[in-house]
């Protein structure tokens, strides 16, 4: 009788399969909050840019280019927030470091070179119209993702 050797349950876990194990906890609790926080930004600024490009395109091209933009970085990062897995977490974290950087680039051009923004973009004045949500947003983001990111090791009870 041949004996085989005996593995340990989980021994070997796939990439998939550790980062599941892990337990991502991006897209639970408070997480959920902010992922509907953005899918409302995600919504809001694709009607908004879609109107604004098919009505008056020629008014602010500049501006309206932006909004897109905004809102496209607001879907990605919306959809990255909610899938698990170390993939995910890379792409939500370029999502919203690249919304952090639109808010302040954006921001700050529509403060110093008012003429090119003469219609506010979600991002303009650092999102002056949407009560600075837009600047907040990444922020909150970050630090989310920062508490959550993966290979994290949870606090031990004894140290």
């Amino acid at each position: 009788m041949k004996s085989r050797p005996v593995k340990a349950p989980n021994s070997e876990a796939t990439p998939d399969k550790a980062s599941a194990s892990a337990k991502d906890t991006r897209n639970t609790g408070p997480g959920r909050l902010l992922i509907a926080v953005y899918a409302v930004f995600a919504i809001s600024a694709t009607a908004r840019a879609g109107y604004q490009i098919l009505t008056k395109f020629s008014e602010a091209p500049l501006a309206y280019l932006l909004s897109a933009f905004a809102a496209l970085v607001y879907v990605i990062a919306t959809v990255s927030l909610a899938k698990p897995g170390r993939t995910w977490f890379k792409v939500s974290l370029a999502a919203v470091l690249v919304e952090l950087v639109g808010v302040l680039v954006v921001g700050a051009l529509s403060v110093f070179d008012a003429v090119q923004f003469p219609h506010e973009t979600v991002w303009s004045l650092f999102g002056r119209g949407y009560a600075f949500i837009p600047l907040l947003l990444p922020i909150l983001g970050l630090v989310w993702l920062y508490r959550r990111r993966p290979g994290k090791r949870p606090a031990t009870a004894g140290g």
